[in-house]
């Protein structure tokens, strides 16, 4: 007689904890598309709102800052309003802002329709979400949720990869333009998809209010160990958006405009897809904060390795052999080695913080204070951003501003702009190690008395 603990009961519990219903299946296969497309537009967000719409390097950071910042803000409220409506009304809306939004985008590059056009992309992206992770939470089982998000994550990383993999050849072939009107096609093909497939789910019971919402921020913010926590992480994020602010028009001005930022860029969803469970796991009985401390310290090495391509240039000249197969420019192997860094302290960094900020939420509220949990990102999108317009006037300015004179000199400093994120990262690792000795003193101190 077999028993509850038998192999072939746990093969049946393996096999039926893989059984996901309708709805969650299409939530990710729309996530997916999603992803592509909001990946495709915005590795070439600020060459797009600087070479088709006019904006100079300055504005086109700004507000490719606030977009971004507004993905991560939003989404508490945009969840409530679709806890309201239901999700599946709400994602219809979502995909239909969404499909809008690019085709505006890209139709009607005139700085006045521009920013309405980023706008309704803001509030369509923020819907998706909340709306997604939300099916993921009401279409699994406490047995079978581990393995949902699995796949979630997993669907996450593919669409980003895929969307910046297509931006490329995109951009090279067809033009910027082009990448919104691919994005707008998958989008709306996710809206079909939606209409078609996704099955109204129970949103019955675990939605907040609007006033919930702005409740559970006002607390988090209020709270001095999580808020410290939120700025000083803001300074890993700062270096990780350099990503989609720097790098795209640093590598097409000094490297030239056959160059792949699309493709370096997908160097780090590959590094944190191929490690993160190893180093989770490597890390599960090291602490959050010195887990996280660990990646803190790494993320200014990134910096130091992408500035450091004019010391290869030097010993290599402008092409470095890659093992006799290929060769590339100094510049492109030393930001590949760079984001791989990134990506590896992104592993330590990421589940750990996640982890102890769900830590530090009182009993029953972890959903509406993990729902705040990317604040650093809301900062770090507005002054990751921001800087890099400064920077790259100063180090790397656009060429369609240089004189031929000027452009024989204009980019021989502009390895200089990742020594200014390299302080930043240290300046923030740093302060994690100060805030970690302080607050263990005080949880001491709380636990003796």
């Amino acid at each position: 007689m077999s028993t509850a603990n038998s192999p072939e009961d746990q093969r049946l519990v393996n096999k039926s904890s893989w059984k996901f219903s309708k709805a969650f299946w299409t939530a990710n296969i729309v996530e997916l598309f999603e992803r592509a497309a909001y990946y495709g537009v915005f590795i070439a967000i600020t060459l797009y709102l600087s070479r088709i719409v006019g904006f100079d390097d300055i504005e086109a950071a700004w507000i490719s800052g606030v977009f971004s910042a507004g993905l991560y803000f939003l989404p508490p409220f945009t969840g409530a309003f679709a806890d309201k409506i239901g999700f599946r009304n709400a994602i219809i809306l979502a995909f239909a802002l969404l499909s809008l939004g690019y085709f505006s985008l890209g139709a009607f590059p005139y700085k006045a329709v521009v920013l309405p056009s980023l706008i309704v992309l803001m509030f369509g992206g923020s819907f998706i979400k909340s709306i997604i992770t939300g099916t993921v939470a009401k279409t699994t089982t406490p047995e079978t949720r581990a393995k949902g998000y699995s796949i979630f994550y997993g669907i996450v990383n593919v669409g980003a990869f895929l969307g910046k993999t297509f931006a490329y050849p995109i951009r090279i072939e067809l033009g910027l333009t082009a990448i919104n009107y691919f994005s707008a096609i998958m989008s709306f093909v996710a809206l079909v998809v939606v209409i078609l497939f996704y099955k109204n789910v129970n949103s019955q019971g675990e939605g907040k209010s609007f006033q919930e919402v702005w409740g559970g921020f006002v607390r988090v913010v209020t709270n001095m160990r999580l808020l410290t926590l939120i700025l000083i992480v803001t300074g890993f994020w700062i270096i990780q958006h350099q990503l989609y602010a720097t790098m795209p028009k640093y590598v097409l001005r000094t490297v030239g405009e056959q160059a792949s930022p699309e493709w370096i860029a997908n160097v780090n969803p590959a590094v944190v897809m191929a490690l993160v469970m190893f180093i989770t796991h490597l890390m599960k009985n090291i602490k959050a904060v010195s887990s996280m401390a660990v990646g803190m310290f790494l993320m200014p090495l990134s910096a130091l390795l992408m500035a450091s391509s004019n010391l290869l240039e030097s010993v290599t000249g402008q092409s470095v052999s890659i093992f006799g197969l290929f060769s590339a420019h100094p510049i492109t192997v030393m930001m590949i080695f760079g984001i791989m860094v990134q990506g590896l302290a992104e592993c330590f960094i990421s589940p750990r913080y996640l982890e102890y900020f769900s830590l530090q939420a009182p009993k029953g509220e972890e959903g509406l204070y993990l729902g705040f949990s990317h604040l650093h990102s809301f900062l770090s999108s507005i002054l990751g951003f921001g800087i890099s317009g400064y920077l790259l006037t100063a180090y790397a300015p656009d060429p369609a501003t240089l004189t031929p004179t000027q452009l024989l000199t204009a980019y021989d400093q502009s390895y200089m702009i990742w020594y200014y994120f390299a302080a930043i990262g240290l300046t923030a690792a740093v302060a994690l190690l100060i805030y970690r000795w302080y607050y263990q003193r005080k949880d001491l101190k709380a636990a003796v008395n």
